[in-house]
This record gives C-alpha cells, sequence and structure tokens, in this order.
C-alpha cells in the first residue's frame, strides 16, 4: 500500500480547501470512465424507498420526513447524463489536505456514475454539512432540477440509515436524525 500524503477533510472546508477540493474532483471526472461498471443506482433507489416505507409510520419528524419523501414524484436519476468516474464514497475522510492539494482515496465503491448524481452524494454527506457547498456546485454547472431530486435521493438514503432502526442510528449524537428529517422535508418541498 502505498502512503498518500495529508490529513483527512472535516468540519467546515475553507474556500482554499474547497477549491482543492474541486480541482480533485474535475481531474477525477476528466478521465474516461470506459470500461467501468455502472454505480447501482437502481438498487440505491429501490434501498431508500424501502427504508423511508419502513419509517414511514414512526410518529416522528423522522416518520413525517419519510412520508413526505414517499408521496414526492422525483425525476428519473437512473440514465447517466453526464459519464463520469464516480468515486462513490464522498466521506470527507475520503479527501486528504497536504496544506495545498486534495488526494482522493478509498475507490472501493467507484464506477460509472453520473457528475450530477455524484456531486449531489458528496453535498448531502453527513461529513459535509458544516460546509456550504455553492462555490463548487456552480463551478460544476449541474442541471438544477436533476440535483434536487438527487440531493433529495441521497437525503433519503441518509435518513434510513441514522433514523431509528438503522445501521447507523446509534453512531451519531442525539438529533441527528431528526436534523436531517427536517433537511429532507426542506429538500423535498423545493
Amino acid at each position: 500500500m502505498t502512503h498518500v500524503p495529508g490529513v483527512p477533510l472535516s468540519g467546515s472546508l475553507t474556500s482554499t480547501q474547497l477549491n482543492a477540493l474541486g480541482d480533485a474532483l474535475n481531474t477525477l471526472w476528466s478521465i474516461p470512465p470506459t470500461g467501468l461498471t455502472p454505480i447501482d443506482l437502481p438498487a440505491l433507489i429501490h434501498r431508500t424507498h424501502a427504508g423511508l416505507t419502513a419509517l414511514a409510520d414512526h410518529p416522528t419528524p423522522v416518520g413525517q420526513a419519510a412520508r413526505t419523501w414517499l408521496q414526492h414524484e422525483f425525476p428519473d436519476l437512473t440514465a447517466v447524463h453526464t459519464p463520469v468516474v464516480a468515486h462513490g464514497d464522498p466521506n470527507l475522510t475520503n479527501y486528504l489536505w497536504d496544506g495545498s492539494q486534495v488526494r482522493i482515496i478509498d475507490f472501493e465503491d467507484a464506477g460509472l456514475g453520473d457528475r450530477t448524481v455524484e456531486l449531489a452524494n458528496l453535498v448531502e454527506h453527513l461529513s459535509g454539512r458544516a460546509t456550504d457547498w455553492q462555490p463548487l456546485v456552480r463551478r460544476f454547472a449541474v442541471e438544477p432540477e436533476r440535483f434536487r431530486a438527487a440531493r433529495c435521493l441521497w437525503a433519503g438514503f441518509w435518513l434510513t440509515l441514522i433514523g431509528p432502526g438503522g445501521p447507523s442510528s446509534d453512531r451519531n449524537p442525539p438529533g441527528t436524525a431528526e436534523a436531517q428529517a427536517a433537511r429532507v422535508i426542506r429538500l423535498v418541498a423545493g
């Protein structure tokens, strides 16, 4: 295994870090994704729908968010509009900052993906909640409605992980699921 210099990004990214992350993503996304196995977005959509269906009966803000998400009609995200090498795991700890450059690690979930869906995955990851992502989003000129739909998908996915009974429900501070529920409702409302 090769040592990669830098420390994991975390918290609220500075504008310098955000620009360097954008450069790293631009480099990754400039590589032709020819021959890569597609990210299984239909399976993610199915898993998210099933998880939110299970949460919908909870008499809590989490249940309300699940019901709100399930009642909304989202555009189809399974077609790849802008094919890229999709990293697949945008936890900020997978981006190493050396003071001037960001390097991307942990490619076990990588594959052929859609740039808008990948960017939404990054923006909605729990590890990046303290960051203002607007400068990065503007840099990549995403389709607004498709981007919002992809953000709703990833926000709903996170709710299934951290909501009651989810596989990560015990790993987060109290109130995390409720904050995520509010985020889902806000995103779905547009």
